[in-house]
């Protein structure tokens, strides 16, 4: 690899601590990716146990095939998520979380699940908003 391939990651000190709000910092796309609509619902839905890609799919209503796909990659890039090929026939794929994915995941839930209580709080200020 030549140096103009290196990638952010890699030219950042390994010694300076993360800083989501500096602008350079690398936990931000991190951040973006666990916090993305398709990150977010993966995450959760794997605190379930392992998923095949396709029964991945479908609890997660509505990704595409080619979402899921690139939000599992970048996921398993970022240390969130193991990819297993089984060996059966025919191979398939298995989807788990890691020991990090699972505390990000947990804590993901627990932010779901307030929204999800409080979600007549959230109709009652989007219709006063509305009104105004």
């Amino acid at each position: 690899m030549d140096i103009q391939q290196t990638t952010a990651a890699e030219d950042a000190d390994p010694g300076l601590e993360a800083d989501v709000f500096a602008r350079n910092c690398t936990s931000r796309p991190v951040l973006q990716n666990v916090a993305s609509r398709w990150g977010t619902l993966a995450l959760v839905a794997l605190l379930e146990g392992p998923y095949r890609f396709s029964a991945l799919r479908r609890r997660v209503d509505g990704v595409s095939e080619r979402m899921l796909s690139q939000t599992l990659q970048t996921l398993e890039r970022d240390g969130l998520v193991h990819r297993e090929v089984q060996q059966a026939i025919p191979p398939h794929v298995e989807y788990t979380l890691t020991p990090l994915g699972t505390e990000v995941a947990q804590r993901l839930g627990e932010l779901i699940h307030v929204l999800e209580a409080n979600m007549d709080t959230v109709r009652a200020a989007q219709a006063a908003y509305h009104r105004d």
